[in-house]
């Protein structure tokens, strides 16, 4: 298997190797052949009902309720290594069904998780809205009681992943208990759900299934609720809580393909005489990626394992981790890109998809400016804690 070394290191236990090589098995043999790039629909369709009959959604929708934040990334690491839509397949199971597992009765998960277990359903997790994306508490759409045991939420949701072909969505409207991120509520939405409709398909650079979604007074029981009204802030975070450290998984899998493309090209094309690799600046490009690809992985891995250990919130570790991790994974896709020359910016090369692959990355769950100012004020609260020794 490519790239295993990391799996010695304490972070993991012997469970998580063979978790590993069960997913890269499969991914060597399924992962790009299930890909039509001509419609991305079909392929997430495909490629999630294929991982669910080889059993690997149990990673993302467990069972026992235990998302095991080291098994997400090593599946995401892999499943990117070799497409970018598979392990956007993959992600949406577990980011779809992951407020679900964390928050839902027994007659919730009973309905939703099994079907996307086995890949018969796909999830969808509806957070975004056209004015409110990383800033939650601006949430427009609203959650408005009818007095029968019954919701009814309006407004509008965008960027919405698995948009128009989801089963089902994890919904986050206002439903008025306090001001801001206090007042909000988060339910469950079957996709066919009377009044929910696909306002519009987006296009994006690198194609995947997204949606506008409008809720025109969609009527949702109040069993459909997860958590108690007011806490849907808490559920949304505490699912992105989990799922954010995955995010820098899936770029280290786009950086580590950039990284053996660059070695590749440069071992293998030749130049004013001898190989692209003996001139000084294509071995500056491979060490500045490899370093950074090693440095990505100890803060996914970190973060995930403090997770796994029992740390209620690893915001402040998780926002490291994508932050770094997505960055340091876009200059790897340049780097690859530029060392191809015409064959990088050339439509259907693996370095021209990749660099359109990881730029998302950046954006979604947080962009990098976010994930900053996340950063930064966990500092400062350490700082208020005593727990940093100021500098003179």
């Amino acid at each position: 298997m490519a790239d295993s070394a990391f799996l010695d290191w304490p972070f993991f236990e012997p469970r998580h190797a063979d978790w590993a090589r069960e997913v890269e098995a499969w991914a060597a043999r399924h992962a790009e052949a299930l890909i039509d790039h001509h419609d991305a629909d079909a392929s997430t369709l495909r490629l999630t009902r294929a991982m669910g009959e080889a059993g690997l959604l149990r990673a993302a929708v467990p069972e026992d309720g235990r998302l095991d934040v080291r098994s997400l990334c090593i599946a995401r690491d892999i499943l990117a290594r070799h497409a970018g839509l598979a392990d956007f397949a993959f992600a949406m199971a577990g980011l779809g069904t992951g407020s679900i597992t964390l928050f839902g009765d027994a007659a919730l998960k009973a309905r939703y998780l099994p079907a996307v277990r086995r890949g018969a359903s796909l999830a969808a997790f509806a957070l975004s809205e056209p004015e409110a994306g990383s800033d939650v508490a601006a949430l427009a759409t609203t959650a408005t009681r009818d007095g029968n045991g019954h919701w009814r939420i309006s407004g509008t949701k965008t960027w919405i992943s698995n948009g128009g072909i989801a089963g089902h969505y994890v919904v986050f409207a206002r439903s008025g208990e306090a001001p801001g991120a206090r007042g909000l509520s988060a339910f469950v939405v079957p996709a066919d759900a009377p009044g929910l409709s696909v306002e519009a398909r987006i296009e994006v650079t690198a194609p995947h299934p997204l949606a506008t979604l409008r809720f025109d007074d969609v009527r949702v029981p109040d069993s459909h609720r997860l958590g108690a009204p007011g806490d849907g802030f808490k559920v949304a975070m505490a699912t992105l809580d989990v799922f954010r450290a995955t995010v820098g998984a899936a770029a280290l899998g786009f950086a580590r393909r950039a990284l053996d493309l660059t070695v590749e090209r440069a071992e293998n094309r030749h130049l004013f005489g001898g190989p692209l690799f003996e001139q000084q600046q294509s071995q500056v490009a491979i060490a500045d990626s490899a370093t950074e690809v090693e440095a990505a992985a100890l803060l996914v891995y970190r973060a995930a394992w403090l997770k796994d250990s029992g740390r209620p919130r690893i915001s402040r570790e998780a926002s490291m981790a994508k932050l770094y991790a997505t960055e340091a994974a876009q200059r790897a896709a340049d780097r690859a890109v530029q060392i191809h020359g015409g064959l990088g910016v050339t439509r259907g090369h693996k370095a021209e998809e990749l660099y359109r692959e990881v730029r998302a990355l950046r954006v979604y769950e947080g962009a990098s400016e976010v994930q900053r100012i996340v950063i930064a004020r966990a500092e400062r609260a350490l700082a208020g804690e005593g727990s940093r020794t100021p500098q003179a």
